[in-house]
C-alpha cells in the first residue's frame, strides 16, 4: 500500500515478491502436512510429490511476478513520477528486518529439503531486494533522481525472475526422476562396488520420492562365499544412509547365474552324441556312443 501510495515502484516489486512468498510458504507449509500423511494401497509412497509441485508453483508465481514488475519498470522509465522518501525507506527497512528474521527461524535444516530452501532462498532474496530499494531511495533523497526508482524495480525483477527459473529448473528436474543435486551417483555406485563379495553393480537408478527423501534401486552381483545375504544388504543400507539415500531396494544376484534381463530357465547343456558302433542283441540294435 506504501509504493502504491507514495509511487514507488520497486517497494511494490518488493511487495509482490513478498506476497509470493507468503503465498510459497503457505503452498509449502500444505505440502509438507500432506507429505506427512501415511503411503496407502493407491499412493505406495505416499504423497512426497506434493512438496515438488508446490515448488513448481511457488517458482511459477515468483517468476510471473519478476515480469510485471520489469515490464512496469520499463515503461516507467521515461516518465518518472514523484515520491515520498521517507515512508518508503521505512517500509523498506521493515521488508528487511522481517525477511531475516523469517528466514533465520528454518533454522539450518533446510538445506537438505528443496521445499525449504526455495522458500529461505525467497526470503533472503527479499531482504537483498529490501535493501537496494532503501538504498535507492536514500539515493533519491540525496540527489532527486526518481528515475532510480524505475532501474532498481527492473533489477529486482530480474532477480526476482532469474530466482524463481532457477527453483523451476531445479524442481522440474526431480519430478522427472533426476539424481538429486546432494547425490553423487558415482560415489554411490563406488561405495556398493566395494562391499566385499560384490562382484558387479548395475540397474542403478536414484531418484527423489519427495523433496528431502531420495529412493534408490540397484542390482548386486555377489560371491555367496566370501558374504552373506543378510550382512550384505545390511552394510549396503548403512553405506547408502551415509550418502543420503534412506530408502533402498536392492536385488542380489549370483556371480555366475542367469543375468536380470533373461527369462530364468533350468541349466542345461548340450550333450553331443558320437556312435563309435553297433550291434545285434536278443533281436535289438544296441549302440555305444561317446559324448563329444
Amino acid at each position: 500500500m506504501i509504493g502504491f501510495g507514495f509511487g514507488s515502484l520497486a517497494l511494490i516489486g518488493d511487495a509482490l515478491h513478498n506476497l509470493g512468498d507468503v503465498v510459497g510458504l503457505l503452498l509449502s507449509w500444505g505440502a509438507e502436512r500432506l507429505a506427512g500423511r501415511p503411503a496407502n494401497r493407491r499412493f505406495t509412497y505416499g504423497y512426497g510429490r506434493s512438496t515438488q509441485m508446490a515448488s513448481m508453483a511457488n517458482a511459477a508465481l515468483v517468476m510471473v511476478a519478476g515480469g510485471v514488475v520489469v515490464v512496469e519498470g520499463l515503461q516507467r522509465l521515461g516518465r518518472p513520477v514523484e515520491l515520498g522518501t521517507t515512508p518508503v525507506a521505512l517500509a523498506a527497512l521493515a521488508g528487511l528486518a522481517v525477511n531475516l528474521l523469517s528466514a533465520r527461524l528454518f533454522g539450518p535444516g533446510h538445506q537438505h529439503d528443496l521445499n525449504r530452501r526455495a522458500a529461505v532462498l525467497h526470503l533472503l532474496s527479499d531482504a537483498a531486494l529490501s535493501a537496494a530499494v532503501l538504498v535507492s531511495t536514500l539515493l533519491i533523497a540525496l540527489t532527486g533522481w526518481t528515475w532510480l526508482d524505475s532501474l532498481v524495480a527492473i533489477g529486482v525483477g530480474f532477480v526476482v525472475g532469474w530466482n524463481g527459473w532457477r527453483l523451476m529448473l531445479e524442481a522440474g528436474a526431480l519430478s522427472l526422476d533426476a539424481v538429486p543435486g546432494a547425490v553423487d551417483l558415482d560415489a554411490v555406485e563406488d561405495s556398493l562396488r566395494t562391499i566385499t563379495g560384490v562382484c558387479g553393480v548395475h540397474h542403478i537408478h536414484v531418484w527423489s520420492i519427495s523433496t528431502s527423501r531420495v529412493a534408490l534401486t540397484a542390482h548386486l552381483c555377489r560371491r555367496q562365499s566370501l558374504i552373506d545375504d543378510e550382512t550384505l544388504l545390511r552394510e549396503a543400507q548403512e553405506r547408502l544412509r551415509r550418502l543420503g539415500v534412506e530408502h533402498a531396494t536392492l536385488q542380489l544376484e549370483p556371480e555366475d547365474g542367469i543375468g536380470c534381463d533373461q527369462i530364468p530357465t533350468p541349466e542345461c547343456r548340450l550333450v553331443l552324441l558320437v556312435v563309435i558302433g553297433f550291434q545285434q542283441h536278443d533281436g535289438h540294435i544296441c549302440f555305444r556312443a561317446s559324448t563329444a
